[in-house]
C-alpha cells in the first residue's frame, strides 16, 4: 500500500507537526523532514471528517499522522511508558498510516479551539469524557469526537486527540521510506 501525502492531495486540513520541530513531549525534533502521509484508506476518512467540519466553519489541524517505526522507538526511548507511547515492538497505528492526532480550528481564523489540555499531554484531563476541563472544551473535545466518528474514525479514550481506523491492528507497519524522501533521514 502506497501512503497518500495528505497535502498533495489537496485535503483542506492545517498541518503542523508537531514531531518535525520541538514543540512535542521530547523538547526535540524527531522528524528531519515534515511529511503527512496516511493509508489510503485513512485518507478518504480524514476528508470526509473534513468536509463535514467545514460544513460547521471549522477546520481539522493536524498534529501527526504516518510516524515511521524508527521514530516510534525514539519517542519510545524517550518516555517507555505503554499508557502513553505505543511499544515499538507491538507498533502504532500511526506507524501503519492508520492514525491521525488532530484538533480543531476556526476555518475562518485559523485560531485552535480550546481542549483543555494540549496535544501529548500526559494526564488524565487528556482523556475523553472529563468533566474538569472547562465547558468550552468539553463542546470542542466532543464535536470533534462526533465529526470523526461520523467520518468512521475509531478514537483512543486515553487521548482527546487521536483517532485511528478500525482495525488499525491488522495493517502492515512502515519503516522510514515508506513515504519518500523518508521522515527521518536529514
Amino acid at each position: 500500500m502506497v501512503l497518500i501525502d495528505v497535502a498533495a492531495a489537496g485535503l483542506p486540513v492545517s498541518i503542523d507537526l508537531r514531531y518535525a520541530s520541538e514543540r512535542n513531549f521530547t523538547g526535540r525534533p524527531i522528524y528531519a523532514r515534515a511529511g503527512c502521509y496516511l493509508h489510503g484508506a485513512a485518507a478518504e476518512r480524514l476528508a470526509r471528517a473534513a468536509a463535514l467540519a467545514t460544513a460547521l466553519d471549522l477546520r481539522l489541524h493536524v498534529f501527526d499522522a504516518y510516524r515511521p517505526v524508527e521514530a516510534q522507538w525514539a519517542l519510545w526511548r524517550h518516555t517507555p511508558d505503554a499508557t502513553f507511547v505505543a511499544d515499538p515492538r507491538r507498533g502504532s497505528p500511526h506507524s501503519r498510516g492508520a492514525a491521525v492526532d488532530l484538533t480543531l480550528a476556526e476555518a475562518a481564523s485559523g485560531r485552535l479551539l480550546p481542549m483543555g489540555t494540549d496535544f501529548d499531554c500526559f494526564t488524565d484531563q487528556a482523556h475523553h469524557g472529563r468533566i474538569d476541563v472547562s465547558r468550552a472544551a468539553q463542546v470542542n473535545r466532543l464535536t470533534l469526537l462526533g465529526l470523526m466518528s461520523a467520518a468512521g474514525w475509531d478514537f483512543y479514550g486515553k487521548e482527546w486527540w487521536h483517532y485511528q481506523l478500525f482495525g488499525a491492528w491488522r495493517l502492515p507497519l512502515f519503516a522510514d521510506g515508506a513515504a519518500a524522501p523518508p521522515l527521518m533521514a536529514g
